[in-house]
């Protein structure tokens, strides 16, 4: 997805003083930690091998962008002021929280913690493919068949509290998060482990099942580290992790909860004593001195509330708010500003999800009619946005054409399983201009598929199934969401064909719950946006024992030998190119089963925000305005790196 990069060499580090230089290393590039200064010998033992220390890791061939001298990244300014409050709003549907842990499954934990509290042993590059440099580790030691990885603990990693990270306190937060009481999300990218073995007091080895960069990813990335004291009794045993509710998380992030006020109020300090603060994926980051978000019970409230200063930034989802509602005199003099930043990450899936569980959708038929009488043409009257023929839209991952001689070669052994259509040319959503009659023919087509299958119109123009059945859905979402327009225009056409669709909304806290329980018919589901898609994160979201945990990302139900067998083939690519073509071998088998009706995406982030922020000179090619419970700092740029300018002129 990017060009090779020429990563620079020798240097010396300021944090812990080793003389870099790059190597390749396990299949991927890195940049080594060599011999150590002489007047600084290396922090504690570490187990005999002949893998290299190294600061940084990239997937598959490419040296990271940023060698070994690199002061700041380019998409920060290193020396931003700092100062002032950022106001926010509920990022998401949540309109309340009622705990403080964001790890477990009941309950509602508030934004903010995952970007402003909690850390990992390395972070990612948001302008680079799949790169992580060291963070709370100041080096790590992969094994070249990729079957462990070791950490080395910085000795100046703390604690909001003061305390030193230990091996222990890695090993403990490990132990949390592949408990049966953490979410799947949590727990699901961990799964590839075997177990994590503290060596010393600052060395862990995590041994792993699954040998693979992905595997190594997700150990550095997604492991979030807290203190062994958070949920510590005074008896020194440990609460169970999901009983671990109303207390404080105790974290390494930039800033710990000042207040909280009835589920509605959360307000984040920046700590002065921040220990990451001069190194180099830390500098230019976390400039507010405090941090408030506001949660409000309905987006037109929300909105409103925008308009009136209560809260700084927000994202827009909606082409007719975009182009109807943000705008006005504020925006006219320059008070409020809008921008559509163009963004180079990968798309995620934004689709109609269809419950493959109820009866209602194992037909494929069923699904591909569905499909076709989807009237997005007419939707789309704004052309934001671009509908979605991928699982993974705005990249090279996405299938292309004929299946390659390597998908195909992955995709033979199930060809009496599959759609035929998964050997022909990559799935293309059917279009329905009314002015060239295109509805008129699917719907016509969507008629027979559901006839074929076993649909008859009744006397009422409703149709029913052999068991008497009528046809209805019932489109689940939360009360908090503005009204789906888009609904109008396919009831409409499933109005035509006898197909009875019907809203639900429910209060947010239920509808988590249902779609938890996988309790519905059909609900709208994001997929996540990447540099490098996740085989972890398609495991979780496409992988067959994931169908069958609550809680799980596998809402729609997807059991299919043949993406086992492709996710696997992600998870074990050694090369680009193979990687490649299991991720265009998965497209294909999904879209082609139609287990959803896919919507659209955008290759633009759509914000708007009051006039008052410095930005940094660079934009990111790989970021999110968005405040996701547990999006990383590098990539939630706008909260993360912006400043009040203001303060620049003091």
């Amino acid at each position: 997805m990017k060009e090779l990069r020429q990563a620079r060499r020798g240097w010396l580090a300021a944090a812990g003083r080793y003389a870099l230089a790059v190597v390749g290393a396990g299949g991927g590039w890195a940049v080594r930690a060599a011999t150590p200064a002489r007047d600084d010998p290396p922090p504690g033992p570490a187990p005999a091998s002949d893998a290299p220390w190294i600061t940084a890791y990239a997937a598959f061939g490419e040296p990271p962008k940023y060698g070994a001298d690199f002061t700041h990244f380019d998409y920060v300014k290193p020396d931003a002021p700092k100062g002032g409050t950022l106001y926010l709003s509920n990022p998401d549907r949540r309109t309340s929280f009622d705990k403080f842990n964001i790890f477990t499954i009941l309950g509602n934990a508030p934004a903010g913690i995952g970007i402003y509290m909690m850390e990992t042993l390395a972070a990612l590059s948001a302008d680079e493919t799949q790169t992580m440099y060291c963070l709370l580790a100041e080096a790590m030691q992969i094994a070249p068949d990729k079957s462990s990885i070791i950490f080395r603990i910085r000795a100046q990693a703390r604690f909001s509290n003061g305390d030193p990270v230990t091996a222990d306190d890695v090993k403990y937060s490990f132990d949390c998060l592949t408990s049966p009481q953490a979410l799947p999300s949590y727990s699901a990218p961990l799964s590839g482990v075997a177990r994590a073995v503290p060596v010393d007091a600052r060395t862990i080895r995590f041994e792993l099942t699954q040998q693979s960069d992905d595997a190594l990813f997700k150990i550095g990335t997604k492991l979030y580290v807290f203190s062994h004291k958070w949920g510590l009794k005074a008896d020194g045993t440990h609460k169970r992790f999901d009983e671990i509710v109303s207390e404080y998380p105790l974290m390494t992030g930039a800033y710990t909860i000042a207040a909280a006020e009835g589920g509605r109020r959360i307000e984040f300090k920046r700590n002065a004593d921040y220990w990451a603060r001069d190194l180099p994926m830390r500098r230019g980051f976390f400039n507010f001195d405090r941090v408030v978000y506001r949660f409000y019970q309905d987006l037109d409230v929300a909105n409103e509330a925008f308009r009136a200063g209560e809260y700084d930034i927000l994202k827009i989802y909606s082409a007719r708010t975009w182009v109807r509602k943000i705008r006005g005199a504020k925006w006219d003099d320059g008070e409020i500003v809008k921008t559509a930043f163009s963004s180079g990450s990968g798309q995620g899936l934004q689709s109609y999800y269809l419950n493959l569980r109820r009866p209602l959708f194992q037909d494929i038929r069923v699904r591909q009619a569905l499909n076709l009488s989807y009237d997005f043409e007419n939707n789309d009257r704004y052309h934001l946005y671009k509908r979605a023929n991928s699982i993974f839209n705005n990249s090279d991952f996405a299938a292309q054409g004929v299946p390659s001689a390597g998908e195909v070669q992955l995709l033979e052994p199930f060809r009496s399983s599959l759609p035929k259509e998964v050997f022909g040319p990559a799935y293309v959503a059917p279009r329905t201009d009314t002015d060239t009659g295109a509805l008129r023919r699917n719907l016509l087509k969507a008629r027979d598929l559901l006839s074929a299958a076993g649909w008859k119109l009744g006397s009422d123009g409703w149709l029913y199934n052999a068991s008497g059945q009528r046809f209805e859905i019932e489109y689940l979402e939360p009360s908090s969401q503005d009204d789906d327009v888009r609904m109008n225009a396919w009831r409409y056409s499933l109005d035509k064909l006898g197909i009875v669709l019907r809203d639900r909304k429910v209060d947010f806290a239920l509808f988590l719950r249902r779609l938890e329980k996988f309790d519905f018919d059909m609900v709208t589901i994001v997929e996540p946006s990447f540099s490098l898609p996740s085989a972890g994160d398609m495991l979780g979201i496409y992988g067959s024992k994931a169908a069958v945990i609550d809680g799980s990302d596998n809402a729609r139900g997807v059991r299919s030998p043949a993406v086992d067998h492709v996710l696997e083939a992600m998870q074990t690519a050694r090369s680009m190119a193979a990687f490649r073509d299991a991720c265009r071998a998965l497209d294909r088998i999904v879209m082609w089963n139609y287990w959803q009706v896919p919507d659209l995406y955008s290759d633009t982030e759509l914000a708007t925000y009051w006039n008052k922020f410095g930005i940094p000179a660079v934009v990111p090619k790989y970021f999110t305005t968005d405040q996701a419970p547990d999006v990383s700092p590098e990539l939630a740029w706008p909260i993360s790196t912006w400043w009040m300018k203001d303060l620049a002129k003091r």
